[in-house]
């Protein structure tokens, strides 16, 4: 079948993938564009495991600031070279990244992090909660393993979905990011400040003496 060159470039426009790839798509999908972004998105996700190993030294540090100075946001993400690291599409994924820190507020970055007596005690909480229904003891393992994966998607930042595009995963965007640059990505730290986060009352506690 024949591909417009508009269909190419409002695909291209959507995804950020090559005209080749793009054009590709369509035809592997006679032209539907629904799964034609569904086509690129599983190929830029084969592709990005590819690079997954591949060392990442450059990069930038970049600050954030919202809400009339009420939150801050520092993040560091790597790159494999300085010629990435200066593009406009890395610009625009560490920009995103620092948004949605500032308004997800994850506490780790991947579930990898997540300290094993936290998650044990998630667990622990959510069994508690379902031991009066009634239900076996492999029933109940399975809703607080349930549970368990609902605190990755709330607390760790691959895991939440993408504050621009809840329909995809930070993770799935990063995948997309490496497709699109064609080198490995990641998300190395991040730090979030509060105005008067975990401040203390000086004046209350004077009086309270």
């Amino acid at each position: 079948m024949d591909i417009s060159a508009n269909q190419v470039k409002d695909l291209r426009e959507k995804t950020g993938a090559g005209m080749m790839d793009c054009k590709k798509a369509l035809l592997e999908t006679s032209g539907d564009f629904e799964k034609a972004i569904e086509y690129l998105r599983k190929k830029g996700v084969a592709a990005a495991a590819k690079k997954a190993g591949r060392a990442t030294k450059e990069g930038a540090v970049t600050s954030y600031i919202h809400g009339e100075g009420k939150v801050g946001v520092l993040v560091e993400i790597n790159c494999e070279t300085d010629f990435v690291a200066r593009t406009e599409q890395f610009r625009q994924f560490v920009k995103d990244i620092s948004m949605h820190v500032a308004a997800a507020n994850p506490q780790w970055v991947r579930s990898e992090e997540v300290p094993a007596e936290v998650i044990a005690k998630e667990k622990e909480i959510a069994v508690a909660q379902m031991q009066s229904s009634g239900k076996p003891a492999a029933v109940l393992e399975k809703i607080a393993e349930g549970k368990i994966k609902k605190f990755y998607e709330d607390t760790c930042l691959m895991q939440q979905p993408f504050i621009k595009e809840p329909s995809k995963s930070v993770e799935q965007l990063l995948k997309e990011t490496i497709a699109l640059l064609g080198e490995n990505i990641s998300v190395r730290r991040f730090t979030r400040y509060v105005l008067g986060e975990g401040a203390k009352n000086t004046e209350a506690e004077t009086a309270a003496e």
